[in-house]
């Protein structure tokens, strides 16, 4: 039997995001619940601008930038349907997680946030 094609892969990564978003940072596994959210500073989740999928795969097309506050270690990236409360469709974990002694911030540049089906 044949998978999709790249037209169904692309609707099917379209789908989650038309949906997800916004992004946000996690202090430890979200499991599926989203828990363990960054909280306190100048914290937000940030919105995420979504380029057209293609061959399967979309891909931010705009920074994402957050403000960290001083003694956390963010170690996951969550993806949210609201900037407050919402529906949390997942997440993935770092590369690298970061620990901020004072205020900072985290940046995701243009083109580093991708999401695939296959």
């Amino acid at each position: 039997m044949a998978g999709l094609v790249a037209a169904g892969l692309n609707a099917q990564v379209s789908g989650l995001t038309a949906v997800a978003a916004y992004a946000s940072l996690h202090t430890a596994d979200p499991s599926t619940g989203g828990t363990s959210e960054v909280t306190g500073g100048s914290y937000t989740r940030e919105a995420i601008s979504w380029g057209a999928a293609s061959g399967g795969t979309a891909t931010s097309d705009a920074d994402i930038v957050f403000d960290v506050p001083g003694s956390t270690t963010i170690t996951h990236l969550g993806y949210w349907s609201a900037v407050s409360g919402g529906t949390f469709y997942g997440s993935r974990a770092l590369d690298t997680q970061q620990t901020y002694a004072t205020d900072g911030t985290y940046t995701i540049s243009s083109g580093n946030l991708s999401e695939s089906v296959s």
